[in-house]
């Protein structure tokens, strides 16, 4: 627990925010909670106070943490009617760890500071594990001062907790983690899949490759799920799909070239073509399968 306790909300109880809610709740804090679907069981019989509105959730707390799916999300959720905006009153902290446009966030994080109220971009790293064993990688954007401030709420959901630069440099960062991510699914995806086709056994070849300098949490984690065939989602396709959206897209403003991230996201085109949008991002190798009419599992002819 904590030194003080203190009054938060959290807006957002998705398969990740659920479980980061429920680490402010186990440190004794008081939270205030709304979100737009049914409340999970697990909340809702807790110590959690459910508000109908985020208006009401701002107006109770006096930090109000977000974890929704997009831009748009973020943006409903500050903004709408009976959305955060008008809860809050000066002094009051907005901390946002959704994945989103970082152009947007500036521009969201303006119009925070105009309530007199700081704002935060603290995206998050390490999937539904991370959340439910409070180590995901917080990546922030925000005022010094400000980070200080919310850093132990952080800590109880996250180990790697790193103040990046400005508003918007936390949802760069994520986006740069996203392009990594995604380009190692699709390394492994193609290294494992060759040794399939190849005739050896593709379990085998991935616990060689963990000992070598290809080791990463890609190839032990996703490279299993791939071997496996568990693609019940830890990350669904279409989220990965839209970080890589806003990757391509805000290279396009930059002028920058990124063909291995346009490649990736094609990949997840195809899956979800297939009807994998809810599909574990793990399940790239199914397009590349597809492409080879040839999965992993198979015995080559």
């Amino acid at each position: 627990m904590t030194s003080t306790p203190q009054r938060l909300g959290f807006i957002g109880l998705g398969i990740m925010g659920a479980q980061m809610a429920g680490h402010l709740m186990a440190a004794g804090h008081s939270v205030f909670v709304h979100t737009r679907s049914k409340v999970p069981e697990a909340i809702a019989s807790s110590s959690a106070t459910v508000c109908a509105s985020a208006q009401a959730v701002a107006e109770q707390a006096d930090i109000i943490f977000l974890m929704v799916p997009d831009t748009p999300d973020v943006q409903a959720a500050l903004f709408a009617d009976h959305g955060v905006a008008a809860g809050l009153t000066p002094g009051k902290v907005v901390v946002d760890m959704s994945s989103i446009s970082p152009i947007e966030t500036k521009v969201f994080a303006q119009k925070i500071n105009a309530l007199g109220c700081d704002y935060l971009d603290a995206p998050v790293s390490g999937g539904e594990v991370g959340a439910k064993n409070a180590t995901l990688s917080i990546m922030v954007g925000g005022a010094p001062e400000v980070f200080e401030r919310v850093k132990p709420l952080l800590a109880l959901m996250g180990k790697n907790i790193t103040l990046v630069g400005g508003n918007g440099d936390g949802q760069t960062a994520k986006v740069a983690n996203q392009i990594i991510v995604a380009l190692n699914i699709e390394a492994v995806a193609e290294a494992l899949l060759f040794a399939a086709k190849a005739g050896a056994d593709p379990a085998r070849v991935r616990e060689a490759l963990m000992g070598g300098f290809a080791a990463s949490r890609i190839l032990e984690v996703h490279g299993e799920r791939m071997v496996k065939r568990t693609f019940n989602p830890g990350f669904r396709i279409e989220l990965h799909q839209k970080d890589l959206n806003l990757a391509l897209s805000s290279a396009r403003a930059l002028g920058v070239t990124l063909p291995n991230t346009a490649t990736a996201q094609e990949l997840f085109n195809s899956c979800a073509a297939h009807g994998g949008k809810g599909w574990d991002h793990s399940a790239m190798v199914r397009a590349l399968e597809m492409m080879a009419n040839f999965d992993i599992g198979q015995q080559p002819a």
